[in-house]
C-alpha cells in the first residue's frame, strides 16, 4: 500500500502509470545511450595503438578524453537551456546524428589534431542527448517507479561501455574500423527521434498548467541541498571511475602483461555482467527502500561507492585468474550508484528546470571529474607507472561516498519542495 507521501507525489505527478508511448520511448533512449558509451570506450580500448600510430605519449591520448568532455560539459547547459524551450525530441536526433559522424571521422582523420578535433564534435553531439534525455522518461513515469526505469535506462553504461571494449579489442591492430563501425547504428537512431511526439504532462482536472521557468528558478538549484551534495558525489565518483576506465585497457597491457585481444574483451564482458546487475539492483533497491528510508537513493549510492573502494585497491594487487573475480565484484559495487544517483536529480527538481539541472550536473561532474583524472593518471603513469595513478585517484571514491551519505536527510525535504514548485 503507498504511504501518504507516496500518494501526495502521483497525485502531484499526475500519473500512477507511465504515458502512452512510454516504453518506445524508454528504447529508443536506451538504444542511444548504449551507443554512446560504445563510442566512448572504444576509444579507451584503442588508446594504446592510438598512441603508437601517431607517436604520442599516454599523457597527450589523455587529453582524447578530456577534449571530448570539455566540450560535452560546455554545450550542456545550452542544449539544457534549449530543451526547456523547444522539441526536445529534435535536439536528441540532431545530436546523434552530428556524433555519429564525428565518430566515424575519428577513424578516418590522418593527424593527431584532427582527432582532437572529431572528439570534440563527438562531445557537442553527445551534450544533446546527455542532459535532454532523462527529462523525456522522467516526464513519461510517475515517480514512484522512476528509480527502477532509470536505472534500466542507464543499464546502457555497462552494456555500451563491455561492448565497447570488445569491439575495439576485435579492431585492436585496425583501430580505425571500430569507429566506422559505429555510424550506421547512430543515424538510424538519430532519424528515428525525428518520428517520436514530445510527451504531455498528464496532470488531473483543475491543477494549473506548469508555468515557464525564469532566472530565478535556475539559480535556486544552487539552494537544493540534495541537488548540490549529489553533484558533489557525482564528481568525486566520476574523476576516479572516468579516468581508471579510460586506461584500463593499457594497465592490463602493460602492467599485467596480457594480450590485448584476450583481455580487453573479457574485462568487457566483466563490465556488461556486474555493470548491469548492478545498475539495475541499485535502482530497484533505491525504490524499494524508499517507503523505510526517506534518503534511500543516497544511502544506495554512498555504500556501494564505500564497498566498491576496498575491492579496486584489492584488484590492484591479485594475481590472476583471481583478479577477475575481484574486479568483477569491484565493478558491481562502483556501478551500484547509477539509477539512484540520477533518479535524485529527477526528483528534487521541477519539470520547468529539469533538463537544465541534469546540463549542470553533466557540466559539473565531467569539469571537476574526468576531464582532469585522465590526464593526471596519464602524467603520473609516464613517471611512476599505472597503478601508481590507479591508486592517486581512487581516494575520490571514499570522497564521493562520505559526500552521498551526508545527502540522505535532506532528500524527503528536497522532493517535497520540487512537488510544492510544481
Amino acid at each position: 500500500m503507498s504511504t501518504p507521501t507516496e500518494q501526495h507525489l502521483l497525485q502531484t505527478d499526475g500519473r500512477t502509470t507511465p504515458a502512452a508511448g512510454a516504453r518506445q520511448a524508454l528504447v529508443l533512449l536506451l538504444l542511444i545511450n548504449l551507443m554512446n558509451y560504445v563510442d566512448r570506450q572504444i576509444l579507451s580500448a584503442v588508446e594504446a595503438p592510438i598512441g603508437a600510430e601517431y607517436g604520442v605519449s599516454a599523457t597527450a591520448t589523455g587529453w582524447l578524453a578530456t577534449s571530448f568532455l570539455l566540450a560535452y560539459m560546455v554545450f550542456s547547459p545550452v542544449f539544457g537551456l534549449l530543451a526547456d524551450r523547444i522539441s526536445r525530441w529534435v535536439i536528441v536526433g540532431a545530436g546523434v546524428i552530428v556524433w555519429s559522424l564525428a565518430s566515424g571521422g575519428s577513424g578516418a582523420v590522418s593527424t593527431f589534431a584532427m582527432l582532437i578535433g572529431m572528439r570534440l564534435l563527438i562531445g557537442i553531439g553527445e551534450a544533446a542527448y546527455g542532459p535532454v534525455a532523462p527529462t523525456i522518461i522522467a516526464d513519461l513515469y510517475p515517480v514512484n517507479v522512476r528509480g527502477k526505469v532509470l536505472a534500466w535506462f542507464y543499464a546502457a553504461i555497462p552494456v555500451g561501455s563491455a561492448l565497447g571494449y570488445v569491439i575495439g579489442g576485435l579492431f585492436h591492430a585496425h583501430w580505425h574500423w571500430a569507429f566506422y563501425a559505429t555510424v550506421p547504428p547512430g543515424i538510424v537512431l538519430g532519424v528515428w527521434c525525428f518520428f517520436m511526439r514530445e510527451p504531455k504532462q498528464n496532470r488531473p482536472a483543475g491543477l494549473p498548467a506548469p508555468r515557464k521557468a525564469k532566472l530565478r528558478d535556475y539559480l535556486q538549484l544552487l539552494h537544493i541541498k540534495s541537488y548540490v551534495l549529489n553533484t558533489i558525489g557525482m564528481t568525486a565518483m566520476t574523476f576516479a571511475i572516468g579516468g581508471i576506465a579510460f586506461f584500463m585497457p593499457r594497465y592490463l597491457e602493460k602492467s599485467r602483461g596480457l594480450d590485448p585481444q584476450h583481455a580487453t574483451p573479457i574485462f568487457g564482458g566483466i563490465v556488461v555482467l556486474a555493470g548491469l546487475l548492478a545498475t539495475i539492483s541499485g535502482g530497484i533497491a533505491g525504490d524499494k527502500l524508499r517507503a523505510r528510508f526517506s534518503g534511500s537513493y543516497f544511502l544506495v549510492s554512498g555504500a556501494g561507492m564505500l564497498l566498491g573502494f576496498p575491492f579496486f585497491l584489492l584488484m590492484l594487487v591479485t594475481p590472476f585468474p583471481a583478479c577477475w573475480f575481484v574486479l568483477f565484484v569491484a565493478v558491481f559495487w562502483l556501478f551500484f550508484n547509477t539509477g539512484p544517483s540520477n533518479t535524485i536529480i529527477a526528483n528534487v527538481t521541477t519539470p520547468a528546470v529539469r533538463a537544465t539541472a541534469f546540463a549542470l550536473n553533466i557540466f559539473v561532474i565531467h569539469a571537476f571529474g574526468d576531464a582532469i583524472s585522465p590526464p593526471v593518471i596519464g602524467w603520473v603513469a609516464d613517471h611512476w607507472g599505472l597503478p601508481t595513478g590507479f591508486v592517486v585517484v581512487s581516494g575520490m571514491m571514499v570522497v564521493g561516498g562520505v559526500v552521498w551519505l551526508m545527502g540522505a536527510r535532506h532528500l524527503h525535504a528536497d522532493t517535497q519542495a520540487a512537488i510544492a514548485a510544481t
